[in-house]
């Protein structure tokens, strides 16, 4: 999915739409999240906003990221780091990016350690990254989550891409 999302969609968009290649965004959910992260921070400059809604944060810390990975990647633990936020957070040296991050406090998977938004916090806070994350009460993993705080993030978005 990165090389899909990071090069052909856009080549499909910018060949069908009246587009600016210079001013995009991009925004997930839970593993999709992680991946609007890891895209923003393997590239930058090339997304002017990043937002995510109940990301995966650290999965070389957390059993889902570890089963996954070494599924997808392989065996050796080195080459995870390469598709970990946190990790990549850590050696970011890109533009300024403004991170915007959703999560529900009572997500089923933040309460079992999968999605681990402390570790990426404390890295972005140690390496200037701005990153605004909120922790919204009564709400869980699911669309509804999404659909009610869409708003902000496309307003997160707009931010950066009309100036």
């Amino acid at each position: 999915m990165y090389s899909y999302v990071t090069e052909e969609l856009p080549k499909l968009i910018n060949a069908n739409f009246p587009t600016d290649p210079d001013r995009m965004s991009i925004s997930g959910h839970s593993m999709g999240g992680h991946g609007a992260l890891i895209c923003a921070l393997k590239n930058p400059g090339r997304y002017k906003a990043v937002s995510a809604f109940a990301p995966i944060c650290n999965p070389l810390q957390c059993p889902w990221g570890q089963k996954a990975f070494s599924g997808y990647l392989g065996a050796d633990r080195s080459t995870w780091e390469a598709y970990d936020a946190t990790v990549l957070a850590g050696s970011y040296a890109g533009p300024q990016l403004d991170i915007l991050i959703d999560q529900g406090r009572e997500d089923q998977f933040l309460s079992a350690s999968q999605l681990l938004p402390d570790n990426l916090i404390a890295v972005c806070s140690e390496k200037k990254i701005p990153v605004v994350f909120r922790l919204q009460p009564g709400y869980d993993h699911s669309y509804f989550f999404i659909y009610s705080f869409m708003n902000d993030h496309m307003k997160h978005h707009a931010k950066y891409l009309n100036a």
